[in-house]
């Protein structure tokens, strides 16, 4: 996995944090920041403080991605 030089959110640290411990594998590190990255850009702000209704929206939206075959690099998982 690529080194972040800028300085991470705590939120972001905590995550990182909570994944090395789990002894994720680094491809799986990375999917899943690309996962919450997709989430941040749906959202149009940090996810922080998501609600309940925002991560279903999120996820439907996934969801009609992948049956409009517009997302081509989108798996179910990463769908949350």
């Amino acid at each position: 996995m690529t080194q972040v030089t800028s300085p991470n959110s705590p939120l972001r640290q905590r995550m990182l944090d909570d994944m090395r411990m789990r002894k994720l594998a680094p491809k799986t590190q990375s999917a899943y920041l690309r996962a919450v990255q997709r989430l941040a850009g749906f959202l149009g702000r940090a996810p922080s403080r998501v609600t309940a209704e925002e991560l279903r929206q999120f996820h439907l939206s996934c969801r009609a991605a992948l049956t409009n075959g517009r997302g081509e690099r989108w798996t179910g998982s990463l769908c949350l």
